[in-house]
């Protein structure tokens, strides 16, 4: 075992993250100790780095989409081999004894602990899990790949359940995410329609490549009534645009962690039954599911590929909008 490792920091909101070498940290019972390849970088990173999420533990090493492979094993932990490859997902723990985690809702868990934000994340060379919570990865995809499934997919796929549309579908905003659950929808047969910030013609372009029926500027409306929506940008305005792009009886699906506040709209944006809903979160269930189904059906992000010291680059050109697709920071551990 390396005596000291890197890792990326965060020192206080809204401060640039610090380069910093410290010894690896040593998996407690139950625990797994990864050799960290790749971890995406999520806009729920963007938003813990820029203080719109409070309360996250400091200092903190972020990031909750790590690919990596088993190094050592604490006491107790046997799920995985040494040397398996697994992924690392936005929720960490959960208590397992609230009225949530007993309904099957172990996201809403008051006590659970999240990967990047309570838990030290994948920017780092290693990185410590619970290894309940891990999960395989399929062998269809590279390190790179299969980083931004573990939420931009995950959260995607949570959201596309909720979503429930039969024909139609809107993504507002054409990120990592509706860029992976784009892919996903057009395999399973439905018309998706792509909503961008106005003139971002690379997310337009990308979404049309995938499969999109037709793109637009998020304030536009489709060409047909929507039978959902899901917005996946953290634009509170968006949602009566959304609402009166879906037919009677629609929904609209939150799908963010952080949203902007929503402006007031009229009632009748809402009536004829549609719904209005957010996602929080994910399950072990949601993973363990669209991993398998990644698996059946191969869904290729678009990448951009960043060595780990770069992840303030990252972060930045996530803020200014100039990413397409979803970004990946790279260890030295990369196969």
């Amino acid at each position: 075992m390396v005596a000291t490792m890197r890792a990326m920091c965060l020192h206080a909101p809204g401060a640039a993250l610090e380069l910093v070498k410290r010894p690896p940290p040593t998996p407690a019972a139950g625990q797994v100790l990864i050799a960290v390849r790749a971890c995406g970088v999520c806009r729920t990173d963007l938003h813990i780095v820029d203080g719109e999420l409070p309360n996250a533990r400091l200092p903190l090493v972020p990031g909750h989409e790590i690919v990596g492979t088993v190094a050592a094993c604490g006491p107790g932990a046997t799920r995985f081999e040494p040397g398996a490859r697994i992924g690392v997902p936005w929720l960490g723990g959960s208590c397992g004894s609230c009225d949530a985690c007993r309904r099957g809702q172990e996201n809403l868990c008051t006590a659970a602990r999240f990967t990047g934000f309570s838990l030290d994340g994948g920017y780092a060379d290693f990185a410590v899990a619970d290894e309940r919570y891990c999960l395989p990865i399929p062998g269809n995809y590279t390190d790179s790949e299969a980083a931004p499934l573990l939420c931009a997919g995950l959260i995607g796929y949570r959201a596309y359940r909720a979503a429930a549309a039969e024909r139609t579908l809107g993504l507002y905003g054409f990120g990592a995410a509706a860029h992976l659950l784009a892919q996903l929808a057009c395999a399973q047969g439905l018309k998706v329609f792509a909503f961008t910030r106005d003139g971002d013609r690379p997310a337009q372009r990308l979404a049309l490549q995938l499969g999109a029926e037709w793109t637009g500027s998020s304030m536009q409306s489709p060409p047909v009534a929507l039978d959902a929506a899901i917005i996946f940008a953290p634009v509170g305005a968006l949602v009566p645009p959304a609402l009166a792009a879906v037919r009677p009886g629609g929904r609209v699906i939150c799908a963010g962690i952080h949203m902007s506040d929503i402006p007031s709209f009229p009632y009748d944006l809402l009536w004829h039954e549609k719904q209005l809903q957010s996602v929080a979160n994910l399950t072990r269930a949601d993973g363990e599911a669209f991993m398998r189904l990644a698996g059946q059906i191969t869904l290729r992000p678009s990448l951009t590929e960043l060595p780990l010291e770069q992840a303030n680059s990252a972060l930045d050109d996530m803020r200014a909008g100039r990413l397409t697709g979803a970004a990946v920071l790279r260890t030295g551990n990369a196969a």
